[in-house]
C-alpha cells in the first residue's frame, strides 16, 4: 500500500478536503462542508476533524499510512504553522492552527497561504512540474499569487509574499477589495472585468454581450465577455484588450523582479486560454526587460478542480 496525504482547502464559503496518494498526486476521494466561519474557529476545525476522520474510514485507510496534513488558508501564514490574519472570517490573529488541528487529528499538519498552495500543486504534479522558480497566478475574484525561488515557496516575513494582486499600477486608480486604490486586482481579476463592461454599458448597449445576458447585468461573468469576444464583438475585444495590457503591465513588473523559467494561470479568467495569452504576450514586450522573456512560458494550470487539494497535500512533499 502506497503512503498517503490530506489536503484540505479551507475557502470563505466552502472546506474542500481529499486523500491525495503521494506517489501519483491522484485525490482518491475528496468531499466538501460549508465553512460557517460565523459559527467559530473551534466548531469550523472541530467538524474539519470530522470529516478527515470520515474520509479516511470510508476508504479504509489507516492513519499510520498517512504522513500528514496540508491546509490552504486564505491569509497569510508563518513558518507552516501561524495564521497572521484570516481574511475572510473574523477569528482571533497570529494563532498557531496547525498545533490546534493537529490535537484534533493526531497528524502532522502544515499550513500554507492559499495562492501559494495552488502554486505549489502545479509545481509538484501540474503544469509546474520540473521547474525551480515559478510565477503562479490566480485570476478570478481577485488576483492572487505564488511564488517559487530555487524550489522554495516565497512566504516573506510575516507571510505576506507574493500578494501580487495589490501591487499599484495606477496611481489614485480603481478602488480595490482591500480598501486601497489602483491595486493590480482592480483592473485584471474576473471581477474588474465585469465591473469594467457594465461601465461601458453605459456608452453602448448595442453588442453581443448584452444581448447574450438579455440585458440583465446580474448574469454577467467574465466568460460572457471573453465569448463574445471570440466572436469578434467589437465591444467585448475592447475590454479584452484593455484587460491584456494591465495584465502584461503587472506580469512585466513581476518578470523584471523574478525572472521565472514558467508562469502558471489558473482561475476563470485563465479560461480563455490562448486567445487571452496571446494577448498577453504581445503586450509583454513593452514592460519587461527582453532578457526576462527568453525562453519564458506562460501556460494554463492543470489541476482545475483540485488545485486547493493538491497543493495542501504538497506542502508536505515539497
Amino acid at each position: 500500500m502506497g503512503k498517503y496525504v490530506v489536503g484540505i482547502d479551507l475557502g470563505g464559503t466552502n472546506i474542500k478536503a481529499g486523500i491525495v496518494e503521494e506517489t501519483s498526486g491522484m485525490v482518491i476521494v475528496s468531499e466538501s462542508i460549508k465553512t460557517n466561519s460565523d459559527k467559530g474557529m473551534e466548531d469550523t476545525f472541530e467538524r474539519i476533524a470530522l470529516l478527515v476522520d470520515k474520509m479516511l474510514k470510508d476508504s479504509e485507510i489507516d492513519k499510520s499510512k498517512v504522513n500528514g496534513v496540508g491546509m490552504g488558508i486564505p491569509g497569510p501564514v508563518i513558518n507552516g504553522e501561524i495564521v497572521t490574519f484570516f481574511a475572510n472570517f473574523p477569528w482571533e490573529k497570529g494563532l498557531n492552527i496547525a498545533k490546534i488541528l493537529e490535537k484534533k487529528l493526531n497528524l502532522p499538519v502544515k499550513l500554507g497561504n492559499d495562492a501559494n498552495v495552488i502554486t505549489l500543486g502545479e509545481a509538484w504534479k501540474g503544469a509546474a512540474k520540473g521547474y525551480k522558480n515559478v510565477l503562479g497566478l490566480t485570476l478570478g475574484t481577485g488576483v492572487g499569487g505564488g511564488i517559487l525561488i530555487d524550489g522554495k515557496i516565497l512566504e516573506g516575513f510575516r507571510g505576506a509574499g507574493a500578494e501580487v494582486g495589490h501591487m499599484k499600477l495606477v496611481e489614485n486608480g480603481k478602488l480595490c477589495g482591500c480598501g486601497q486604490q489602483g491595486c493590480w486586482e482592480a483592473y485584471a481579476s474576473a471581477t474588474a472585468i465585469v465591473k469594467e463592461t457594465i461601465n461601458r454599458f453605459d456608452e453602448n448597449k448595442f453588442n453581443l454581450v448584452w444581448k447574450n445576458i438579455d440585458g440583465n447585468i446580474k448574469l454577467l461573468e467574465a466568460k460572457h465577455v471573453f465569448d463574445a469576444a471570440k466572436e469578434e464583438d467589437r465591444f467585448a475585444v475592447e475590454i479584452i484588450d484593455y484587460t491584456a495590457k494591465y495584465l502584461a503591465m503587472g506580469i512585466g513588473n513581476l518578470l523584471n523582479v523574478l525572472n521565472p523559467e514558467i508562469i502558471i494561470v489558473g482561475g476563470g479568467v485563465a479560461l480563455a486560454g490562448d486567445f487571452l495569452f496571446d494577448k498577453v504576450k504581445k503586450e509583454l514586450k513593452k514592460y519587461a526587460l527582453p532578457v526576462t522573456l527568453e525562453n519564458i512560458k506562460i501556460v494554463q494550470a492543470k489541476l482545475g478542480e483540485d488545485a486547493g487539494i493538491v497543493g495542501a497535500a504538497a506542502l508536505l512533499e515539497l
